[in-house]
């Protein structure tokens, strides 16, 4: 049987606070969501691992039997990653991203540490983890969309860019120079998966609706999956404009967007990493993004 370890980090969060909502934020995960992951767990291993019928979260018999293992297991883990990493380059850093890396502030930064010798991986991230890696470990740096949820996260807005919206083509709003969202609020919307926690909000621009909720057409984890959800007619959705470039398609068009606040893009660490690697990194991104002209 095969347990993936972010399972048992999850389960070892709920374990540890016997709480869910307290677990949730901690994972930066919605409650319902970790919720789910939990019960799929106790399925996939055949027992329960938490009692629910008293008021207070217990622990089963076979929970208290796994929580120290599964500690010893995340442990191990950390330390053979850590010296993986280690291994063979003077720095190395995989850094998160949950869309194209196509912005001058990552580019043009990232390619002079590798001329450095700095070993830089770039990993792409569904948008089941709000985080982009960083929770779990798999990730020591992530470019993000604020807001995140949870704490334990420090972050630095490197862009703040205009909201778009893709429409499929042939849409009755295509033909416009520009879109107010009134004239979107009642369309179907393609969602971010539910664990994307106040990143969802965001995008379905929830805090614009006047307390009506968003019609959801679809819903996706990726932004592939977005954009085919958006050409087929399931919904449409907004988008930053720096990505409008990036995701160019003959079935999509692209407009811009009034009445709604900017998205920041911001580059997204542990706040108990003090790695001056990771200092550095931060500081040159930062420093690029402020050089930049605007616009």
């Amino acid at each position: 049987m095969d347990v993936h370890l972010r399972d048992l980090r999850y389960f070892v969060a709920v374990a540890e606070e016997l709480h869910f909502t307290r677990a949730a934020e901690r994972l930066y995960l919605s409650q319902p969501a970790l919720s789910k992951q939990i019960r799929a767990l106790e399925r996939q291993l055949g027992f329960p691992l938490f009692d629910r019928r008293s008021r207070q979260l217990e622990l089963t018999p076979q929970g208290e039997a796994l929580l120290e293992p599964a500690r010893h297991l995340l442990a191990d883990w950390q330390r053979a990653l850590a010296g993986a990493r280690g291994a063979g380059a003077a720095v190395s850093l995989t850094v998160g991203m949950q869309t194209a890396v196509g912005r001058d502030v990552q580019r043009d930064v990232i390619a002079g540490f590798r001329e450095r010798g700095w070993r830089i991986l770039l990993r792409l991230v569904t948008w089941d983890d709000p985080s982009a890696g960083l929770t779990d470990g798999s990730c020591d740096l992530a470019f993000v969309w604020l807001p995140l949820p949870g704490a334990g996260l420090a972050t630095r807005t490197l862009v703040a860019e205009r909201v778009w919206v893709a429409l499929p083509a042939g849409h009755r709003l295509a033909n416009r120079p520009e879109i107010d969202f009134g004239e979107l609020a009642d369309e179907p919307f393609v969602a971010l998966p539910r664990s994307a926690g106040p990143l969802r909000d965001f995008w379905l621009a929830t805090a614009a609706r006047g307390g009506r909720p968003p019609r959801i057409g679809a819903e996706a984890a990726s932004t592939d999956e977005v954009l085919e959800a958006v050409a087929s007619h399931q919904g449409v959705v907004l988008i930053a404009e720096g990505n409008v470039g990036l995701y160019q398609r003959p079935d999509l068009v692209y407009r811009p967007v009034r009445g709604l606040p900017e998205a920041e893009l911001a580059i997204a660490w542990r706040s108990d990493d003090r790695r001056p690697e990771i200092a550095e990194l931060v500081a040159a991104l930062t420093s690029h993004s402020r050089s930049q002209p605007d616009g």
